[in-house]
């Protein structure tokens, strides 16, 4: 195993810092938070450096609120300083993991996305129902409430393993320590923050064990995973119902995680199978109903910002086209044609 040493040098260099507020202010300009930071950028950015290499750095707390997107779910933004800290650990952190991650998962990696994790489970459901001429399963887990049951001792524990630098460390366990959610307790703090850019990857990181444990151990080959969402298909119902018990000792022994009791099932590809967003079926591949709801409910209103003046017809034609982009991945022309009919400006 490939290990790195003097690893927080690059993190805490004024370049590094000033590349990761680069990355950070996109699309953000306008945010008075931002605005606020970016007055006196060079000394708050020099600050941060001075603060880090003092060992004096304290992450702070965050604000918390909720989004629905498509179900709720419980964001927590950190302030300017430390998001722009996040990026910088963000860049020199993740091509460290990104190595040893498998190719099939899709989670919030470059080149990768649930846009391509559903084209390859259809690529794998046609292989193994041989073009639908013999029955295909697919077994369909998810975990249960896995952001907030991440186990920092344990996490800390697989990133030490490559990560020999102890300064680096004490960062991270500073960003780590920095959150802890209801499913902590007196012994063992857990929760990474859905709103960090750092939890993407912590959680890539984390979940990469199980990874792991599913491609060498069980040499499980057709398996795809996305965040806490996983599916392996087969032409075997029994072979995947054994599983479940090998994924569910796995997931609590080692990284202390459980399977949604409610959202584990094995479904024919006849049936059609639910998965980031989209239902997979034999030749075709249609959207979840949730997610046209949400598209329609969020286009109309762009468009109402629209027309009252509030955004510009380049920024409303954009989000169109954003989400005309996630329907071209589905059989959905009577969908599109709609959208157009009723909001092409």
């Amino acid at each position: 195993m490939k290990i790195y040493k003097n690893i927080f040098e690059k993190i805490i260099s004024a370049e590094n810092l000033f590349l990761a507020w680069n990355e950070f202010k996109k699309d953000k300009r306008n945010k008075i938070d931002v605005l606020q930071f970016e007055w006196n950028l060079e000394e708050n950015i020099f600050q941060l450096r001075r603060d880090l290499k003092s060992g004096g750095y304290k992450h702070g707390g965050y604000e918390s609120f909720y989004i629905t997107d498509p179900k709720l779910r419980h964001i927590h933004k950190a302030s300017v300083r430390d998001r722009i800290l996040h990026h910088a650990v963000y860049a020199v952190i993740n091509p460290i993991f990104e190595e040893t991650f498998i190719p099939v998962s899709f989670s919030c990696r470059i080149g990768y996305g649930a846009h391509k994790g559903v084209d390859k489970l259809g690529r794998i459901a046609r292989k193994i129902s041989q073009n639908n001429t013999i029955q295909c399963h697919i077994l369909k887990c998810d975990i249960r409430k896995f952001f907030d049951s991440v186990d920092h001792k344990i996490l800390i524990s697989i990133i030490k393993k490559r990560v020999k630098d102890d300064s680096a460390v004490k960062l991270l366990e500073e960003i780590i320590g920095s959150f802890s959610s209801p499913y902590s307790d007196l012994s063992r703090k857990k929760g990474i923050p859905l709103g960090n850019l750092t939890s993407q990857l912590f959680a890539n990181i984390y979940m990469n064990e199980f990874d792991q444990f599913v491609k060498q151990s069980l040499k499980i080959k057709n398996y795809i995973r996305y965040t806490a969402d996983f599916v392996i298909v087969s032409a075997d119902f029994l072979y995947l119902e054994n599983l479940i018990s090998e994924f569910s000792k796995f997931l609590e022994e080692k990284l202390k995680l459980k399977l949604h009791p409610k959202k584990v099932e094995i479904r024919t590809l006849r049936q059609g199978i639910d998965f980031l967003g989209y239902v997979q079926f034999p030749n075709h591949r249609l959207l979840r109903s949730k997610t046209k709801r949400r598209i329609f409910k969020k286009l109309k209103k762009k468009f109402s910002e629209y027309e009252v003046g509030k955004i510009d017809k380049s920024v409303f034609k954009q989000s169109l086209q954003s989400y005309l982009g996630v329907l071209s991945h589905a059989n959905a022309y009577g969908i599109t044609q709609q959208l157009k009919n009723q909001f092409w400006v």
